[in-house]
């Protein structure tokens, strides 16, 4: 095995300095978190440049279907993820990368059939959050173009984690920011130069998803040389263990989706503005809160490692490093919100009540985002130390009990803004409870002989 080979012959996360490792990790998987999300704002951006409101709604309805496809794509990479990071760290390569070929293959099918049911049922799906007119038509433009995306945005999110299960934070990073590289190079040239507006920012997208995917594969085979090939016995022997893992894990991305589609329904009851204010918090919130969304998987593999070498008290300084980095990076993150809260409408040509709203959450809700850092992280600890159906339940709580009777009040209460506030204050109280569970789980960890 070459040079460039060497992080698959031993945990690198199991010795030296963690506060280095959850920097590093955190850190990387920033900027490729960022650069996910940074495609749907650069998206937004360029239209926004159009100065249609329906347009900017069309793209706050179709964002909770492509979220979708994102959270089951972020839950198969979790699993992977987490699968070999913990034979890694257990000294088993062999196991290692069979488990992520299959994994790989595993995200690959499911994302080919959420595509074939995005396609299907767009337009019913779209109808139910209250889209009418031309801005469902253009959502559903933008959705049956941007299917192909789809199952390569899984390529791409599966390759990457299990980059960071290997302790490659480098190239996990890279295969993100190549895909917002190209999609900020063609999105003016598609939706201002060419005119194909909404659609043209679907086809930057595809293309951009499918030059990471593409590099994904190229770092797995020829870097690590990690995938192996594999037969349908080998399939069927990692499934159970993929998606003991998996499937808690998708089920709790989306979540997300799960709970936008309520407000966003919600939402849509105070007109087009209010969604187009509303589609923009939401393509600003994972760009804002980049580290925060890492931390997840950043602070999953490192965990996992750990785990398998039975290093119970690094799991536990591990936990502690990372709640300080995500509380210390939303204060100053919502603190820069604050100030700039009129130049980011003013940037995204939000006026009336789509900046209102857009104000509103950056001088008022954006500091609930370290509860809801509190809460991945605890996800990060219950996935890795065997206690994923924790990390669902503590997901859809949040979602559902933690939004729906807390939106819904808000917005009887205080319209718009209420609505916002009132989803705010679910996620406090659930990251909170969140947190406190993962450092029982972590304690009683570190008073067994397992891992």
């Amino acid at each position: 095995m070459n040079a460039e080979a060497s992080t698959t012959e031993k945990a690198p996360f199991v010795s030296g300095s963690l506060a280095r490792h959850v920097l590093v990790m955190a850190s990387t998987g920033a900027v490729g978190m960022t650069a996910v999300f940074l495609v749907d704002l650069t998206d937004l951006f360029f239209l926004s440049l159009l100065k249609n409101t329906a347009v900017t709604a069309a793209i706050g309805y179709a964002g909770t279907l492509v979220l979708l496809n994102i959270g089951v794509a972020i839950g198969s990479s979790i699993a992977a993820a987490v699968l070999v990071a913990r034979n890694v760290g257990a000294g088993d390569l062999d196991r290692a990368r069979k488990l992520a070929s299959c994994s790989l293959a595993f995200g690959l099918g499911l994302a080919a059939m959420l595509t074939v049911v995005i396609v299907l049922g767009a337009d019913a799906f779209l109808s139910l959050l209250g889209a009418q007119g031309e801005a469902k038509r253009l959502a559903l433009v933008f959705l049956w173009t941007l299917s192909p995306g789809y199952v390569l945005a899984a390529g791409e999110l599966c390759c990457a984690g299990i980059l960071r299960g290997l302790g490659d934070a480098r190239r996990a990073m890279s295969l993100t920011l190549v895909a917002a590289v190209v999609t900020l190079c063609l999105d003016p040239l598609l939706i201002l130069v060419l005119g194909m507006g909404i659609q043209g920012a679907a086809i930057a997208t595809t293309l951009g998803f499918l030059a990471s995917s593409s590099l994904g594969f190229r770092y797995l085979v020829k870097a690590h040389r990690c995938l192996v090939p594999v037969g349908t016995a080998d399939l069927r022997e990692s499934f159970r263990p993929f998606w003991a893992i998996a499937y808690p894990a998708i089920l709790s991305q989306l979540t997300m989706p799960f709970a936008n589609s309520y407000l966003m329904y919600l939402m849509a009851g105070f007109g087009n503005e209010a969604v187009a204010g509303f589609a923009i918090v939401c393509r600003l919130i994972p760009v804002a809160y980049a580290i925060i969304f890492a931390l997840q998987g950043a602070v999953g593999p490192i965990i996992g490692q750990n785990a398998g070498a039975r290093e119970h008290s690094r799991i536990r300084k591990t936990l502690d490093i990372s709640l300080v980095l995500s509380s210390f990076y939303a204060l100053c993150v919502s603190s820069v919100l604050f100030l700039f809260s009129a130049e980011i409408a003013t940037l995204f040509n939000a006026v009336g009540r789509t900046g209102e709203i857009v104000v509103f959450f950056c001088n008022f809700i954006a500091i609930s985002w370290a509860f809801v850092g509190a809460q991945f992280l605890a996800n990060a600890a219950f996935n890795n130390l065997g206690h994923p159906r924790l990390s669902l339940a503590f997901s859809w709580g949040r979602a559902s009990l933690g939004t729906i009777p807390f939106a819904f009040v808000g917005a009887r209460i205080g319209g718009a803004e209420g609505l916002l506030a009132g989803n705010a204050a679910g996620a406090i109280l659930f990251g909170i409870a969140a947190l406190v569970t993962a450092y029982v789980i972590v304690g009683r960890s570190a008073s067994t002989k397992g891992p």
